[in-house]
């Protein structure tokens, strides 16, 4: 039985229907990836399948003696209730452990006073000592540890009051707490939006050996490529309402799914509306004769046929032409709305020619294209330190760098923690701050293309379309209303203000504008955000065609490894430059890991063969020749072995002394002998083994 199954839900916002007609269900175990444009409906869905909305019609189930854990996707009003310290409220999702911890020291304290105690309290007492364990009583300290250290807070914060933590601390801290409530249905909406690249992967690990179901909303492909092995996609065909498609596999499978799936509808539409027009045709030939021949009363029998075609056309107008592939009638029937009453031919004529090819997801359509080639040399660096004054008049290092070199054609990743200084980085190059030490010289023809974080660029005081204008003042109305119907702004849309646009149409805004000025020379910091993800599949097209240089500030690892070719990265203060691709680099950092911990193994004393012994007796059936190869075989066998783990001890020192000063492939080619080594070793001392006894 599944742990969670929701049946025929409906919801609606006032006189908006936001959804109607879905069905879902939760196995146990299940890792499921909710999926759709913005704006779908998607934060309704979760709210309606965690309780915390009551569907306008339809109905959820949670399995007996289950729960469930819901994370906002902006938890503002977390702890409104309460004002405790961070780490008071981690140890609250542990209310039921303490209370067993109480009730184990109120026994242990009658133990001491009742020198006899009865069968029953030893009984109680072993069973929730059995159940303190298993429930981890134990490692309490530790789990939230590793909770709030692996989402961001280090111990200096575990002291703080709730109430003192700003929206994205709020949600941070409400995720750590039900990662240690361990729900058995957790549904988590966008919960990577307050991540750094370290955190993500920590929630990662958390997740993969996650015992419960879990339902996450994402735009993060690369996280829904490595969590989750079920897709759930919202979409809104042109003709219907909001539908529900599950995919098996992550991410990256539902990919060609989909495309696959939207090529078998795409067949089965066309070849159903060509029968459906044959069928009318035959029809109305019918008619005409039997008109013709027996008056109107002898027509009742075509109704037949007209029943069936009304049908028809009402599955494919509500449900999809999929649905009528896959679903008998009876089931096709209860999901229709209205009634199913036979058309007449001219209004039957009428629906069939409204019917409207499928369609994938409305999407932006943008190029990106660089006015002029720009200089070779893009950005040069020497003896960089950056950071900011602060108001007391002392300075602030965020970190420092030797010298960097950006050439033209580059496609640059700049990683780092959240508050390592990516974006004050980026503003010291647009001059906007300037470098505590060192210079930033930009070659001398280069045009720097800037899509802000927060869209400090665009004047949020201004209609849309005025503030295309303001930035490309040569376009007209018309030429301006076709360019922003390019990035989805359509009708009226672009007389709305942008104070009143959602973080996503204000992403799509500085786009448009971005895309008009022609840079060569494109620096954006984290440029998906706001983006779902069909927006984001269409800004990594136009930026992989894009023939200038970029520098990219990202959480995005998905676009990260489609484009980077290096990646700039902050850590410990300072930045180091890696060639190659995000994927190379964590393969990079695997083999180092493995190197590290290879050579540590290999400082541990080593079973050796004791050489000082004198061979074992052999037996008598053996000869004195036999007996005289055997042992010299030994003598060979065991210098061989010596030899052997010299050259594995010299090859770990190498890896433990020096891995940081070489190239990947150095550190692979040397990890790849030490294995090589460490396998000839085991081979050696299995023959010695072999002939000693």
């Amino acid at each position: 039985m599944s742990l969670l199954i929701a049946t025929n839900l409906s919801q609606s916002l006032g006189s908006t229907d936001v959804f109607e007609g879905l069905s879902v269900a939760v196995p146990h175990e299940a890792k499921i990836g909710l999926i759709g444009a913005n704006g779908i409906g998607k934060t309704t869905l979760l709210r309606v399948l965690a309780g915390a909305e009551r569907p306008s019609y339809g109905q959820v189930q949670l399995a007996q003696g289950k729960h469930i854990g819901y994370l906002h996707q902006e938890a503002v009003e977390a702890f409104a209730a309460t004002n405790n310290t961070l780490f008071d409220e981690m140890q609250a999702a542990f209310a039921n452990v303490f209370a067993i911890e109480r009730r184990l020291r109120e026994i242990e304290h009658l133990f001491e006073t009742d020198t006899t105690p009865n069968e029953a309290m030893l009984d109680e007492y072993g069973h929730l000592q059995e159940e303190f364990t298993r429930l981890g009583g134990y490692e309490i300290e530790q789990r939230i540890h590793r909770a709030l250290t692996g989402l961001g807070f280090g111990q200096a914060a575990w002291q703080t009051r709730t109430s003192h933590l700003s929206g994205g601390q709020k949600t941070r801290a409400l995720l750590a707490k039900l990662l240690l409530e361990q729900p058995d249905v957790l549904i988590l909406d966008e919960p990577t939006n307050h991540l750094d690249i370290e955190a993500i992967e920590w929630l990662e690990g958390m997740l993969k050996s996650w015992s419960g179901a879990f339902i996450i909303s994402s735009h993060d492909r690369y996280f829904l490529d490595r969590v989750v092995g079920t897709i759930w996609e919202m979409s809104r065909p042109v003709n219907g309402k909001v539908r529900l498609e599950i995919y098996r596999g992550n991410y990256s499978a539902y990919v060609v799914q989909r495309q696959q799936r939207f090529e078998r509808e795409v067949f089965l539409f066309d070849q159903q509306k060509e029968h459906l027009e044959h069928e009318l045709v035959t029809i109305k030939r019918d008619l005409d004769f039997l008109k013709g021949q027996n008056g109107d009363k002898s027509v009742t029998w075509a109704k037949g046929k007209l029943k069936r075609l009304t049908r028809d056309v009402m599955v494919i107008e509500q449900l999809g032409v999929m649905a009528a592939e896959s679903q008998q009638w009876m089931q096709l029937a209860e999901q229709l709305e209205g009634s199913t009453h036979p058309w007449g031919y001219e209004e039957a004529v009428w629906h069939v020619r409204g019917l409207r090819r499928p369609t994938l997801p409305e999407m932006i359509s943008m190029t990106l294209a660089p006015n002029n080639r720009g200089s070779d040399q893009v950005i040069k660096t020497s003896k960089l330190a950056i950071g900011y004054a602060s108001t007391q008049g002392t300075t602030k290092v965020l970190f420092e760098c030797d010298e960097l070199r950006l050439m033209r054609g580059a496609r640059v990743a700049l990683i780092g923690p959240n508050g390592a200084g990516k974006t004050t980085f980026v503003r010291s190059i647009l001059g906007d701050v300037p470098p505590l030490r060192g210079q930033i010289e930009l070659g001398a023809s280069v045009r720097v293309g800037y899509f802000a974080q927060t869209h400090d660029e665009i004047d949020t005081s201004q209609r849309i379309i005025d503030e295309l204008l303001r930035h490309w003042p040569s376009m007209n109305e018309e030429q301006s209303r076709h360019y922003l119907s390019q990035y989805l702004f359509r009708g009226d849309d672009i007389y709305k203000y942008i104070r009143g646009l959602s973080g996503g149409e204000k992403a799509r805004l500085a786009l448009a504008i971005l895309t008009l000025q022609g840079a060569n020379c494109l620096v954006l910091d984290e440029p998906t955000n706001h983006l779902d993800i069909w927006a984001q599949e269409v800004l990594q097209t136009a930026l992989a065609s894009f023939d200038g240089t970029i520098l990219l500030v990202s959480h995005d690892r998905y676009l990260i490894n489609a484009l980077a070719n290096q990646v700039w990265e902050i850590r410990g203060e300072r930045l180091e430059v890696y060639r190659g691709n995000y994927a190379e680099l964590m393969a990079w950092r695997e083999v180092k890991k493995a190197s590290k911990a290879a050579a540590v193994e290999a400082r541990k004393p080593m079973p050796a063969p004791s050489i000082a012994q004198s061979p074992p007796a052999i037996a008598p059936a053996i000869s004195k020749n036999a007996a005289q190869k055997q042992a010299k075989q030994l003598a060979e066998l065991e210098k061989n072995i010596a030899a052997t783990e010299a050259k594995l001890h010299d090859l770990a020192a190498k890896l433990d002394q020096q891995s940081s000063n070489l190239s990947p492939a150095k550190v692979i080619e040397l990890s790849t002998s030490y294995a090589d080594t460490q396998v000839l070793l085991e081979r050696l001392l299995g023959e010695w083994e072999g002939l000693a006894n």
